[in-house]
């Protein structure tokens, strides 16, 4: 009985000793695979914010003109569609599901050059991992985001975080959950649905079962050991002129309404040519030296 108790615990420190700062201070050099430097925190960008906004742009105009001209999705449409699923056998489904993947792969490839997919990790008991399926992948390229909601430093997420791997904290404080199930499942939810403006949602919670954004897998990107990183990941606030159809494919969302702040998004990015069939990794810790 104590041994089985003490598993237990192991686990869950295992799953939040990454959020225990006392510890986090200890082992940053234990691992130096896990750690990326910079000098100054403006070089934790590796490209300018003005590409990312291009690729989004070019990568949700295409989404956009596949789901429709005018891109606008009613609230009552997005509960029916389940209840329609529903009806339907498990072979349909997996047939409508294969064909929507082989439609995103084509719309993603034509876009931006790659196909990007989870599967199981090439790292023992790392579980899922993310992976170029198809193409290639230059330097300097997005190649997901990060999903989740977004939190400022002072806003309550203590049981969103408890057993939780998927909080991503950036250099301000600024904080993403992207955890697609439990409280955290609901929070981003209720808070999507809540930012709806008329006809247009503001951001997208199809990342939660089966994301309509191809990118929007970036949460489940796992850290290097052994070898160097090839991804890494960059703060990008998007802009206001952002055209307002398109926020439908942002997987992000802010927490509290009144936040006046551009909303936050996490975009990981190439630090060198990717091939296929490669898996990506990145650094979980940046450390901006002075």
């Amino acid at each position: 009985m104590i041994r089985a108790a003490l598993t237990k615990f192991q686990n869950k420190w295992r799953n939040y000793r990454h959020r225990f700062v006392p510890w986090i201070a200890l082992n940053l050099r234990r691992n130096e695979g896990s750690l990326r430097h910079v000098t100054k925190s403006i070089q934790d960008k590796p490209i300018h914010d003005e590409v990312v906004s291009e690729t989004l742009l070019k990568l949700f105009g295409a989404l956009l003109e596949r789901d429709g001209a005018d891109g606008k999705q009613s609230l009552k449409e997005t509960r029916l569609r389940p209840k329609v699923v529903q009806t339907k056998s498990n072979d349909a489904r997996e047939m409508h599901e294969e064909g929507r993947m082989a439609e995103s792969d084509d719309l993603i490839f034509q876009s931006m050059g790659f196909c990007i997919h989870r599967r199981p990790s090439s790292v023992p008991l790392a579980g899922v991992g993310v992976f170029i399926t198809k193409g290639w992948v230059p330097k300097g390229t997005v190649v997901a985001m990060y999903p989740g909601t977004v939190y400022e430093a002072y806003e309550p997420i203590f049981f969103q975080s408890l057993r939780n791997p998927f909080v991503f904290r950036c250099i301000d404080g600024v904080l993403v959950d992207g955890n697609d199930k439990g409280i955290s499942k609901l929070v981003y939810k209720s808070c999507s649905r809540r930012d709806m403006l008329g006809p247009y949602r503001l951001s997208d919670f199809s990342w939660l079962t089966n994301p309509k954004n191809p990118l929007a897998i970036g949460q489940y990107v796992n850290n290097c050991n052994d070898s160097p990183a090839n991804v890494c990941y960059q703060e990008y606030d998007v802009p206001r002129v952002f055209p307002l159809e398109l926020h439908q494919y942002l997987p992000n969302v802010k927490y509290s309404h009144e936040t006046q702040r551009p909303i936050r998004c996490i975009v990981l990015v190439s630090l060198r040519d990717i091939s296929p069939g490669e898996e990506l990794f990145s650094n979980y810790y940046t450390i901006v030296e002075s």
